[in-house]
């Protein structure tokens, strides 16, 4: 499994630790991802999806994963959040209808 955020698409980064004599040996930066359930108000149920830390607040600040996978590009989403958004499309459109 990918260590990347489904919702921002954050993912592992490189770079080096330095010593106290300057050596430097090179490191992998990873992401704080956590499983999350998020409530789909829409769908009316859980999603459960591997999100980061960045990515839960960013969600919560957009009102909820019904409106920020909404607004993301599709291009931006993993295949998994790219399927519940548009389960979410259709339900909203048969709302609407």
């Amino acid at each position: 499994m990918a260590r990347r955020c489904e919702v921002t698409g954050k993912g592992v980064q490189s770079g080096n630790n330095v010593s106290h004599a300057n050596n430097k040996t090179r490191r992998r930066f990873l992401p704080n991802l956590h499983v999350v359930s998020l409530i789909s108000e829409v769908l009316g149920r859980d999603i459960t999806l591997r999100v980061s830390s960045h990515g839960l607040r960013s969600v919560e600040h957009n009102g909820g994963i019904d409106n920020w996978l909404i607004k993301t590009k599709d291009e931006l989403l993993s295949s998994d959040a790219l399927s519940f958004k548009r389960k979410i499309k259709k339900a909203l459109a048969a709302r609407a209808a």
